[in-house]
């Protein structure tokens, strides 16, 4: 009893409660908005979605809290485990995986009968995990062209399995996230403009792998008017964000959410129902808190004392940031629409929950910072 009390206590004490704060202040405005755009489905203001995403939530928050009284040295330690996990929930998904409708070549969730999991999820989890580990035992001698084709195997694993599995968007966030994390990691910049190059040279072969309909999603960032059911979803949250101006219609009051006139409002496109009824104000305060959390996190990374739970770090503030990026612009029409969540906000069991597990591990880190002792130097004085 005694020993569960100190871990109660060295929570408190040492866990970061701003980030903490952040994190279910998002979340919790996430279930309002996602609530508002689901009551078409005539559940009430609590929706199957909105109790899924509570769910996810609880349990999230939950495991963050553990994941955060363990040092960060166990996860990795844990990673073959944990990546291993996750590579068998995504060769189980391309074998028996569901898919969405409409989309029957994109197999993204396992039917677990009581909900849908989504592997890819947990995949980046398990990522940010390894990719900091192997960054963190090649740190001295990165730039040896050996240890950079290594690192090149290890990213294109994951990428290579979510873009046979038919989700794209799951994909490209995998592609950025590396790039993300060797740079910071500070590959020589050399190696950076080759692989630009090598990429740039694929992209020919990744426009023939993709099929009619991904192709329009792109040709209607500059010709809507050509393309009118493949720019309809982008048209309709534009329509959206100009209704809602400046202070926004109010919650559960805007005319294009509450009619559904966009659709999926709830999932990729919950960014739509934030500036319609929040407004510009509202869609600012949104942006501000991704900001704050992500330099929250960023600050943890500053002050890890080990290379591998500051590459953690980095990655999850990485990740949030990409898919924020992604989310919006989908949302502006300054992007294809690919299919990826805006953390904390978006409808959806998997991407919350396993965003929490990532949290878990930068409050993990935050704890094995403010654990560990500062080392001081001795010196040592002659007198005579």
């Amino acid at each position: 009893m005694s020993n569960f009390l100190g871990l109660i206590k060295s929570f408190f004490k040492r866990t970061d409660h701003l980030l903490i704060f952040l994190c279910l202040l998002a979340s919790s405005l996430g279930i309002l908005f996602v609530s508002s755009a689901t009551r078409y489905k005539g559940q009430g203001v609590i929706s199957s979605d909105v109790r899924t995403m509570l769910a996810a939530v609880i349990l999230g928050f939950v495991i963050a809290i553990i994941m955060s009284l363990l040092d960060s040295d166990i996860y990795l330690k844990l990673m073959p485990f944990i990546v291993a996990v996750s590579i068998i929930l995504m060769i189980a998904v391309m074998l028996f995986g569901v898919a969405p409708q409409g989309r029957e070549d994109s197999k993204i969730w396992l039917d677990l009968k009581l909900f849908y999991f989504q592997p890819s999820e947990l995949l980046k989890v398990a990522f940010i995990l390894s990719f900091s580990y192997h960054l963190g035992k090649i740190k001295d001698n990165l730039n040896r062209p050996l240890n950079v084709f290594l690192i090149f195997l290890h990213a294109i694993v994951p990428f290579g399995l979510v873009a046979i599995s038919g989700d794209d968007g799951s994909a490209l966030v995998f592609l950025l996230l590396s790039v993300a994390m060797v740079f910071v990691a500070g590959i020589n910049w050399k190696y950076m403009v080759s692989s630009i190059v090598l990429i740039l040279a694929a992209l020919p072969l990744l426009w023939l792998k993709l099929s009619t309909f991904q192709k329009q999603r792109f040709y209607v960032l500059f010709k809507p008017e050509e393309y009118p059911n493949v720019a309809y979803q982008q048209n309709r949250a534009a329509d959206a964000l100009r209704s809602g101006g400046f202070t926004g219609s109010g919650l559960f009051k805007g005319i294009y959410t509450q009619n559904y006139l966009v659709p999926e409002a709830e999932n990729d496109f919950i960014f739509s129902v934030v500036c319609e009824e929040s407004g510009m104000i509202g869609a600012l305060f949104v942006l501000l808190l991704f900001i704050l959390i992500i330099l929250k996190i960023l600050f943890t990374a500053k002050k890890a004392r080990d290379f591998s739970a500051k590459m953690i770090c980095y990655g999850v503030a990485f990740l949030i940031s990409i898919q924020i990026l992604i989310n919006v612009s989908m949302v502006l029409r300054l992007g294809p629409v690919i299919g990826i969540t805006l953390p904390f906000f978006s409808a959806g069991g998997s991407s919350t929950l396993c965003m929490y597990l990532a949290i878990g591990l930068v409050l993990s880190v935050y704890h094995t910072n403010s654990y560990q002792p500062i080392r001081t130097v001795r010196y040592r004085v002659n007198t005579r």
